[in-house]
């Protein structure tokens, strides 16, 4: 018998009985011509592809990608063999070198019911072609972990004994030499600070009263210099990370009111008369403190309030322990007058918003080779320390741009803003009070502020180490300002304003709130204050400003 009798012979076993009819009716005998029996091959298999296409539920494309179904070593109760028969499609990007996109899926099995199950949508891969490709990808949330025992040990603390656990572990803090999330040089101690901004976000509870009418309570005010207050509101009414409904649960509590609606509501105008807007928040506070007990408990010292108006720190004075006992977030942080407590009290961010839909428009600067200009300021003159400024540097040097309001045919030449991302340094002088939204404004176009303002405490001082990007100027050196800027040594400057880029993420309003930005900046230093009042043991002590 031929060798090629014996591939007849083992012929039977490749194809199906069809199939092999097919080839005996078209090769009688033992000869067999290989070329037809090839073109025969071919027209067979296509037509069973089709035939395939049509009658199954796969393609043979897909099931050639399958492995073959997998037999258990062992008997189930009933004497069968048990077999794997997961979703065939499933097994085709189970097996495969290459993630399958649901594109590639299509095209092997032209069905979308398929792609579309729930087996293969929980894996399929995006892809351009695909209708919504401008949706956002949207991370599947992470399994949930079983809570460790130590978490377990604080979920189980009352909350004062949370706040202690927690200045303790402060105490403890593990040593930061490189976050990608933190700069270390803007900060006094990076460990301590990120040491307490986890706890802060492990532990920290919230309770906002529900009393209170509308727009002077929970109507925040988004535009303008003093929408700072309204944007804190608005975030942390929409957080539920660190808001609890349980007042028993919270380690603050916040008093929603807004001091801009406040004056908008109650002021009349040019009467020069604030006892009107005091008196309105006095009896409040007297109110709440009558239908709950939680004021009483500790006479206002866990309850703060945001008030970003200028007036913010005389509407409190009507009440001995709201002025006295409150943790205050003040964007007039000015320590002579009394009202602000350095150490207690909370310095706030006084931040312009044009756009309250793009809160954060033109951000951004230019590099320093292109910053001509060393120095430039432009306001109304209204304060004690702004005339001084302009009688001295006012139309004196080109290198120092110092204006009143911006001359419209200095603003046709270059507006306000590329002004600022074209200085060096940008002079942010106190107005009525001490605070301007030029801070703020300096960092967002990478400018180094110059601050002149006795008595002000500057945002976040307690954690952030100003010296390291800005520059503060007592307003008696204001005729010396030019030197002082010319003194600073070359690579110092580039330091600072490295710095100022860096420091720029924690000074932005973002609609929705991400890690270490201005909200969760503002809470801190909250959180930050609050643990400060905790008394620990005498051999626990710590200063958590060190």
């Amino acid at each position: 018998m031929s060798v090629f009798d014996d591939d007849m012979k083992n012929l039977p076993q490749l194809l199906s009985a069809t199939e092999m009819k097919v080839v005996r009716r078209r090769c009688p005998g033992s000869k067999i011509n290989w070329r037809k029996l090839f073109l025969i091959a071919a027209v067979v298999t296509t037509a069973g592809a089709v035939f395939q296409t049509c009658t199954l539920p796969n393609p043979l494309t897909v099931w050639f990608l399958l492995p073959s179904a997998t037999v258990s070593s062992h008997k189930v109760l009933n004497d069968t063999e048990q077999v794997n028969e997961a979703h065939p499609l499933a097994r085709v990007e189970q097996f495969s070198l290459f993630p399958v996109s649901s594109t590639t899926l299509r095209n092997l099995t032209g069905s979308k019911q398929l792609v579309d199950s729930p087996i293969i949508n929980s894996r399929r891969e995006r892809t351009y072609d695909e209708d919504h490709s401008d949706e956002p990808e949207v991370a599947p949330p992470l399994p949930k972990k079983d809570p460790s025992l130590g978490q377990r040990y604080v979920r189980s603390l009352l909350p004062d004994e949370e706040l202690v656990y927690a200045k303790k572990e402060i105490k403890r803090a593990p040593i930061v030499t490189d976050d990608p999330d933190l700069y270390a040089p803007l900060f006094r101690n990076v460990s301590i600070f990120k040491r307490s901004y986890e706890l802060m976000e492990n532990i920290l509870k919230v309770y906002i009263y529900p009393d209170g009418r509308r727009p002077i309570f929970h109507q925040p005010y988004l535009k303008g210099i003093y929408a700072s207050e309204g944007w804190f509101m608005k975030l942390i009414k929409e957080n539920r990370q660190f808001v609890t409904r349980d007042p028993k649960k919270a380690h603050l509590f916040y008093l929603p009111y807004s001091a801009r609606q406040l004056e908008i509501s109650l002021y009349v105008p040019d009467s020069h008369d604030l006892l009107p807007l005091s008196k309105y928040l006095r009896d409040y506070v007297n109110k709440i403190a009558a239908k709950y007990p939680f004021w009483n408990h500790t006479r206002g010292s866990d309850h703060f309030l945001v008030a970003c108006h200028d007036w913010g720190p005389y509407t409190v004075n009507e009440h001995k322990e709201l002025r006295r006992n409150t943790i205050k977030a003040l964007c007039n942080a000015d320590l002579s007058e009394g009202i602000f407590v350095a150490g207690k009290d909370v310095s706030l961010p006084e931040t312009t918003i044009r756009n309250p839909r793009r809160p954060l428009r033109s951000v951004g600067g230019k590099r320093v080779s292109k910053r001509p200009i060393l120095a430039f300021f432009a306001g109304n003159m209204h304060g004690r320390v702004r005339p001084i400024l302009l009688k001295h540097w006012g139309d004196k040097d080109e290198y120092m741009r110092i204006y009143g309001p911006l001359p419209i045919s200095v603003s046709r030449k270059m507006s306000y803003v590329e002004h600022m991302k074209s200085s060096k340094f940008c002079i942010c002088p106190m107005g009525y009070e001490v605070n301007s939204p030029r801070i703020v404004e300096a960092i967002y176009y990478e400018c180094v502020p110059v601050i002149i303002a006795d008595n002000f405490v500057p945002p976040f001082n307690e954690v952030l180490d100003w010296s390291t990007f800005s520059v503060t100027v007592a307003e008696k050196d204001i005729p010396n300002l030019k030197d002082i800027l010319l003194a600073i040594p070359w690579r110092h400057y580039l330091s600072m304003q490295i710095n100022v880029k860096m420091l720029q993420k924690h000074f932005l309003w973002n609609t929705k709130p991400v890690r270490y930005d201005l909200f969760h900046m503002i809470l801190h230093s909250l959180w930050f204050s609050r643990l400060n009042q905790i008394e620990l043991p005498q051999a626990s002590k710590i200063s958590l400003g060190d």
